[in-house]
């Protein structure tokens, strides 16, 4: 199969559970043979930050010197060709384009995708081929959750060839709001094991990942005031802004922790994760691999946490953010209008888990238990068996999107492209004669 994902978010590097769970499976489904691209963002704004992160994280990946539309920055990341657009009018075309060039049997469009722009070019210029990815309850276009509830956004979900939901909480979710029962497969982002235990009671940090508003930063905020004499640590992601930031480094036991190549650098410093997240989740994918290498975590109640949980002990109801402010962060997010919430249970929860090794150790291994039964149930290839499954549009793509050669060499690797050349120039040079 050929296979085009379409995004708007970045994917070099990836930001957030959502890519980095939809680049596994693009992975997983190069190693298999089909053929993979990628339409995204480009972090052109923070050039310095993604030049680290890609350091940080050890991505490799290579510049493909082409003529490429301008605006648009070609890389390869293994054999899959990702074509990063900041500009999101660029990408739009730069998804046309490569529908018409690539001729792909599956167009997946993830839900990080506010007003279905790219949802809407695909159906357009693949109908029958599109398969949503969906991830972020706040981005889709129905569903109390929504940022943006859009009927005819909803229509475009619901006429997609196949809709895959990332958990089981998330598919009743869609089913019951959309009316159409989605696929659920669980992205295989955990690894195969063995999973090293790294419980300790005695040291490392209370952490969190992606500290701001809607993960609920300011219950981990108040966390860190109560309990001075224990070390934080922070990993910011794709929705700390610079205020959060800043609260962060203003409280002395608080350490701001570096992007790393693997979850687990960052699960070896962590002693107990904090979940407090305010908006619906998806899916609890950091709580399940804290799990997996038998860490606590102490989560609110919040969508499919408690799913990921897989079990009631240190799952705290919280009162959820509904609604936001008529402007916009430096991320370009709508701004939460964060509620109260009682932080008594949190405090309670962390104090137990901080003095009671027996508690701490049960929680531990039986966290693990269930968090390593789990992942050995996920099946790596149930996304290229879905796809498989879906029929397939009747008749052949109009000769008008026949593919262009110059896409085509993109495809080459530069050994290859050089002997091209070379054999180009050659019989050039033959004709003149």
């Amino acid at each position: 199969m050929r296979i085009l994902l379409a995004a708007n978010a970045s994917y070099v590097p990836p930001r957030g559970g959502a890519t980095r769970s939809n680049m596994v499976w693009l992975e997983l489904l190069a190693s298999a043979g089909h053929e993979c691209r990628i339409v995204a963002a480009d972090l052109a704004h923070d050039r310095d930050g993604k030049l680290k992160q890609l350091q940080d994280e050890g991505i490799q990946i290579e510049l493909v010197q082409s003529a490429a539309p301008p605006g648009v920055e070609v890389l390869r990341r293994g054999s899959i060709l990702v074509y990063a657009a900041a500009d999101p009018h660029v990408r739009t075309r730069t998804l046309a384009r490569q529908i018409q060039d690539f001729q792909p049997d599956r167009v997946l469009v993830s839900s990080e995708d506010l007003g279905q722009v790219l949802l809407k070019e695909a159906q357009r210029r693949a109908p029958g081929r599109v398969v949503y990815l969906a991830h972020t309850p706040q981005l889709f276009p129905f569903g109390p959750a929504s940022w943006n509830p859009d009927p005819a956004g909803a229509e475009l979900v619901r006429q997609a060839a196949g809709i895959v939901a990332i958990g089981e909480h998330t598919g009743d979710y869609i089913a019951r709001t959309l009316g159409r029962r989605p696929a659920v497969i669980h992205p295989p982002i955990y690894g195969s094991g063995p999973f090293e235990n790294f419980a300790r009671f005695d040291s490392g940090m209370i952490t969190m990942v992606n500290p701001c508003a809607v993960k609920g930063i300011s219950i981990f905020l108040e966390l860190v005031r109560r309990f001075p004499q224990c070390p934080f640590g922070a990993l910011p992601g794709w929705g700390t802004t610079r205020a959060d930031r800043q609260a962060l480094e203003a409280l002395p036991n608080v350490t701001i922790l570096p992007n790393v190549g693997s979850i687990q650098d960052f699960l070896r410093r962590t002693r107990i994760l904090l979940m407090p997240s305010l908006w619906y989740e998806g899916f609890g994918l950091s709580v399940m691999e804290a799990m997996l290498h038998g860490i606590p975590v102490i989560s609110s109640d919040s969508g499919g946490l408690r799913e990921a949980k897989m079990g009631p002990r240190f799952v705290i109801p919280v009162r959820p953010i509904e609604q936001y402010e008529p402007a916009f962060d430096e991320h370009g997010l709508p701004a939460a209008v964060v509620p109260e919430q009682d932080i008594e249970p949190w405090a309670e929860a962390l104090h137990s888990l901080l003095t009671n090794r027996t508690l701490y150790e049960e929680e531990s291994a039986l966290s693990r238990q269930r968090a390593i039964a789990f992942v050995e149930s996920i099946q790596p290839g149930r996304m290229e068996e879905y796809l498989k499954s879906l029929a397939v549009p009747a008749g052949s793509w109009p000769a008008a999107q026949a593919p262009a050669a110059a896409s085509h060499l993109l495809e080459l690797s530069p050994e290859k492209r050089a002997l091209l050349l070379a054999r180009l120039r050659k019989g050039m040079g033959k004709s003149a004669d």
